[in-house]
């Protein structure tokens, strides 16, 4: 089988979906931004073929490099797992009639207030909804569903640029960053209360074959909001209790409504005094380097699955469900340049054993906004047998490492 991957070498971690093609007896083309002669020697190695193109999100110049490789041979598939391609490459997909996801599904996984009108119209249970050109528009609907709202971007990704609203004031405030009333559109929605996770799978022909669920502390806006926070997310080994059982069946329910065949998804939803309620839903793995923790928790090489998914259109392996997997965010007490930190030998000494992986930059290394996400700065992977002592490990971290900046 060929297949063209898209974005082999940027972020990092996008190597290992080439390698794990390439594993599973694959050849890649890749395309890219990236000059080739910079390109890792070991991805390079991995690699078939590579076209250049000025942007991976200008669909013309995709769908040229495609054309290119087509007149040289077969293409198979075409892939991409980054949210932000998702859309132009089912375009490129489209008209270069390669299998795959298509269009309408990668427009209802990427346009909030059309995946959720889409999806109550299939009975899925979602907060209500709706797209807002307007600061009329905006009004309209808290006319009708009243305060609180969460505005975020049509097509945005994690909890960037995403506001809530308790009031006139706070909305005045959404509304101008979104650029509404200037040009901009926006998604709006009633605010649901309670705890927040998210759904992952990997399926084939539309049938899941691997699951996890996962837990964020505290939940992603709380968490994008202030500094002094150090989130967490935590994925369960416990998948099996029947507690996630309603979440495993409204998980199905969505990969049926938008016609998913064989891809990675990534569902966010809520459950407190509304009941459980679907957020919303990417056809591509999750960010902040999820798939490690799973790797990490379960014995299974979740990229080579994906890819032998795609391949030969079955599972290999199982999960094994051994651990429960986590990671922290550590956020420096301010902008600057880190200078150092305090802890974390004492965390080395005491739970070295659970740490999978650790990134502390060194000092010198400029900070990044806690806007820019929950690996912009230090973190901890780490992995436990015992979910609950997971949890307890991680706010231990919490407490005791400090990133010191200036």
């Amino acid at each position: 089988m060929h297949v063209l991957f898209v974005a082999p070498e940027f972020p990092a971690y996008q190597k290992q979906f080439v390698r794990a093609l390439a594993a599973v007896g694959a050849r890649v083309t890749g395309i890219g931004e990236a000059d080739p002669s910079y390109l890792p020697s070991d991805l390079k190695g991995w690699l078939h073929g590579y076209e250049r193109v000025r942007s991976v999100c200008d669909e013309q110049a995709v769908f040229d490099a495609v054309r290119r490789v087509q007149r040289r041979g077969w293409v198979d598939r075409l892939e991409a797992t980054i949210e932000s391609h998702i859309l132009p490459i089912a375009h490129v997909r489209e008209a270069a009639k390669i299998p795959g996801l298509t269009v309408r599904t990668a427009i209802l996984c990427r346009d909030k207030p059309e995946m959720k009108e889409f999806l109550r119209e299939a009975g899925i249970p979602c907060a209500q909804s709706a797209g807002i050109d307007s600061s009329a528009d905006a009004r309209a609907f808290i006319a009708k569903h009243g305060y609180p709202v969460i505005l975020k971007p049509r097509a945005g990704a994690g909890a960037s640029g995403t506001w809530k609203a308790n009031d006139d004031e706070g909305l005045a405030v959404a509304l101008r960053d979104l650029n509404i009333d200037r040009g901009g559109s926006a998604a709006i929605e009633e605010f649901i209360e309670g705890h927040e996770g998210f759904y992952d799978t990997l399926a084939i022909g539309g049938q899941v074959v691997h699951e996890f669920i996962s837990h964020y502390y505290p939940n992603v806006l709380e968490a994008m909001r202030n500094r002094w926070i150090s989130p967490q997310i935590l994925a369960t080994n416990r998948t099996d209790a029947p507690g996630y059982n309603s979440l495993k069946q409204l998980g199905r329910s969505v990969i049926s409504a938008l016609g998913i065949g064989t891809a990675a998804t990534h569902m966010e939803w809520f459950f407190g005094p509304k009941g459980l309620k679907f957020s919303e839903i990417g056809a591509r793995p999750p960010g902040v380097g999820q798939w490690d923790s799973y790797v990490a928790g379960n014995d299974i090489d979740l990229y080579y699955e994906w890819a032998h998914a795609l391949v030969h259109g079955r599972p290999h392996g199982r999960a094994s469900q051994r651990y429960a997997a986590g990671m922290i965010a550590l956020r420096p007490d301010r902008d600057g340049r880190i200078v150092g930190y305090e802890g974390a030998d004492e965390i080395q000494r005491a739970f070295g054993q659970y740490i999978v992986q650790a990134h502390l930059p060194p000092a010198g290394t400029p900070t990044q906004p806690i806007e820019a996400g929950y690996m912009a700065n230090a973190w901890i992977r780490m992995r436990h047998p015992d979910y609950d002592s997971l949890r307890e490990i991680l706010d231990v971290v919490g407490r005791t490492i400090k990133v010191r900046a200036r």
